[in-house]
């Protein structure tokens, strides 16, 4: 069965993918009971017999473009669905000629000049019409020579950039210590799993002539002959530093004096062989798992060698095929998926001991982490014990995962209380000692905040570091306040030490914007970020911190689409966030349209606020309940199709499509708990 998308609801497809029919809105908005219980049984009718959710994790059309060029340097097209993805990709181009990062942004350059070389290489002529648009869109935003580094890279492989563009890696990198300043283990660990295949990939330069009479030659605004050979200098002294530096390496390269040459190449494909999944990707996630291949074609492995055979599996794994089209994902999101699904369904009055909610409940302790993975090489005392993302991901456990995971857990019952427990016990310890020097916590890993890295020329997405951010170090915070309030078996020594809580609250506060609101590194943007800020304050210090709580919901309350608030945009009670708010930060909670799982994030960040002072801002909250009623579906879910998931911000955004549904139903939970308590009177009908 595939994984759930919102978007496909209606004739064959719709049975074919396991969904329920009639997705269309209800003439009459649902009473709150009514629509609270539509959507447990919608969530409920998509668990798969396993005991798991899982739901489509949208990219952008470069993850099925890039397979597309993959396949076809491998030569094993025939064993994708070409015409399939050709068809989404023609489906996915804009009006105006290019291919978009989200939906509305105009179009992005390097997604389009991918998307152009994948529909050549699948045999679309340049004068066809799509191709035409799109060529124009390219040239107008500068060509080739505008695009990100890992454009550059696809078109080196074909044979269609001068490597000397593309920056060096020297291979004795591999060899240096995990502690010196300049290791592997200082990026983030989505950029290692690319660091070590381009090591490989960047020493052996090789051409694949997979199309000898492509050349590409047209996507050069100033014409390939004039189009600049070397890496350039940009007046940044830090990045010129690595300009000059780079330079040196190709001197040397061409002098055949690279020192530890062979050495490091062999390290870098030891170290890629440990880390392949048996699922058969690396990282979990598709940038790693593309150029880990690459760099085993450029080592000599046969497409038969076992290695390849399994990589080429996870990118099957990794695919939606449908009756027209075929996409692929960048990653997959079951574990996330489940916990949040698990929290919305206790949350809405499921019994915790509901049949589905232990099958998930026991599904989810079978994914627990107990080995250790990359993330010990800066924590060499840490206890192995947390969460991945994805359905197997041993090596890269995360904590935004991992407290949510143990929010869901404690909140269920159990066969096994103690197993359960004891998990739980064993991933606190975990995530405490993954807190960083400066009190927060990151995703992935600890300290790592050499900024210098992301100066470096392979770094134009400036997405070396996995820093500690304030949505996850809220994350961490939300899940002890929970873990007090379900009522669990835990005592404070389970829990993180006082002094850890008081370093992650001081971070939240530092963190905390001038406007009021925080930043969403995972979410977008601003009103995720305020939302989980809110949550865990609230929980965990709610009279030490009365001051950022209100400037947070004012904040909320601010940007809400509600008239009299917003001249312009809509005005129908709800939340919603533009992605462009990453780049321009004056758009700090602002969008063209309210969006379901956004509308939610404020709801829970105003009643978390309003437990902490005391005073609910009441209007705000009914109007934002009003908008989620009006625009449930008959079936019980939500549909947006902005995204509102983070990935890389500005260069990368997730439309997580199980999003609209199981925030909503826990935002509509919270409220209708606030109203049988009496803390928010009903609304007069």
């Amino acid at each position: 069965m595939l994984p759930y998308n919102q978007d496909f609801y209606n004739e064959d497809e719709a049975i074919k993918a396991g969904h329920s029919k009639g997705a269309g809105n209800l003439s009459n908005p649902p009473t709150l009971e009514e629509a609270i219980k539509r959507s447990q049984d919608f969530l409920l009718s998509q668990q798969y017999p396993e005991g798991y959710w899982w739901a489509e994790l949208e990219g952008n059309a470069t993850i099925t473009s890039h397979t597309v060029i993959l396949y076809k340097i491998l030569g094993i097209e025939d064993e994708c669905p070409m015409d399939k993805m050709e068809k989404y990709l023609r489906r996915m181009q804009c009006s105006h000629g290019g291919w978009e990062l989200f939906y509305g942004d105009g179009g992005a350059l390097s997604v389009t000049i991918e998307s152009y070389v994948a529909l050549r290489l699948l045999n679309v002529p340049r004068t066809d019409p799509a191709l035409k648009k799109a060529l124009k869109f390219i040239v107008d935003k500068g060509g080739v020579t505008k695009s990100r580094m890992f454009t550059k890279i696809c078109l080196a492989l074909l044979g269609c950039f001068d490597w000397r563009g593309i920056p060096s890696l020297p291979p004795w990198v591999m060899l240096l210590p995990s502690w010196f300043l300049s290791s592997i283990y200082e990026t983030a660990c989505w950029a290692r799993g690319c660091v070590v295949p381009l090591i490989v990939v960047f020493d052996k330069k090789p051409v694949f002539k997979v199309s000898p009479e492509v050349s590409f030659d047209e996507l050069y605004a100033e014409g390939r002959e004039h189009a600049c050979k070397t890496l350039p200098f940009c007046g940044n002294w830090t990045s010129d530093f690595f300009i000059a530096a780079d330079h040196v390496f190709k001197m040397m390269e061409r002098l055949g004096v690279v020192p530890f040459q062979q050495w490091g190449i062999r390290e870098a494909e030891k170290w890629l062989l440990e880390r392949q999944e048996d699922t058969g990707d690396f990282v979990g996630v598709y940038p790693p798992m593309f150029y880990s291949v690459v760099c085993m074609k450029t080592l000599g492995y046969q497409v038969t060698d076992p290695v390849v055979q399994r990589a080429l599996l996870s990118f099957k794994n990794f695919s939606i095929e449908r009756a027209d089209e075929c996409s692929v994902q960048s990653s997959l999101s079951p574990v996330w998926d489940t916990a949040l699904v698990v929290r919305s369904l206790v949350e809405s009055g499921l019994p915790p001991d509901h049949p589905a909610l232990q099958k998930a409940g026991e599904w989810l302790l079978q994914k627990q982490i107990t080995k250790h993975g990359d993330w010990s090489f800066k924590n060499q005392s840490g206890v192995a014990g947390g969460w991945a993302f994805q359905f197997f991901n041993r090596w890269y456990p995360d904590l935004d995962d991992s407290a949510v995971v143990v929010m869901a857990l404690g909140c269920l019952k159990l066969p096994n209380e103690d197993v359960k427990n004891g998990a739980i016990t064993r991933c606190l310890k975990w995530i405490s000692s993954m807190q960083a020097r400066g009190g927060g916590w990151a995703a992935y890993d600890k300290d790592s905040n050499q900024h210098w890295i992301n100066s470096a020329p392979f770094s134009d997405l400036k997405a070396m570091l996995d820093n500690s951010t304030a949505d996850v170090t809220a994350r961490v915070l939300e899940m002890v306040g929970r873990l007090k309030l379900q009522g669990t078996s835990f005592d404070e020594a389970h829990l993180l030490p006082p002094e850890s809580i008081a370093r992650g609250l001081a971070y939240l506060r530092r963190e905390q914007e001038s406007e009021g609101c925080w930043f969403g590194r995972w979410g977008v943007n601003y009103i995720y970020g305020t939302c989980g800020a809110l949550a865990a304050l609230s929980l965990v210090a709610p009279t030490t911190h009365e001051e950022e709580i209100a400037r947070g919901a004012r904040w909320l309350v601010q940007v809400q689409n509600m008239h009299g608030k917003k001249i312009n945009g809509p005005q129908d009670g709800g939340w919603g966030e533009t992605c462009f708010s990453y780049n321009d930060p004056a758009l700090q909670g602002q969008g063209d349209v309210s969006t379901a799982s956004q509308t939610a994030w404020a709801l829970q960040g105003l009643l978390a606020a309003g437990d902490a002072l005391g005073k609910y801002e009441v209007e705000s909250i009914e109007h934002g309940v009003q908008y989620l009623l009006s625009t449930q579906r008959k079936d019980g879910s939500w549909h947006e199709a902005q995204f509102t998931g983070g990935g890389f911000p500005i260069h990368f955004y997730l439309r997580y499509h199980f999003y609209a549904q199981h925030f909503t139903l826990g935002s509509l939970a919270r409220y209708r708990t606030r109203l049988q308590a009496s803390k928010i009177k009903p609304p007069i009908p």
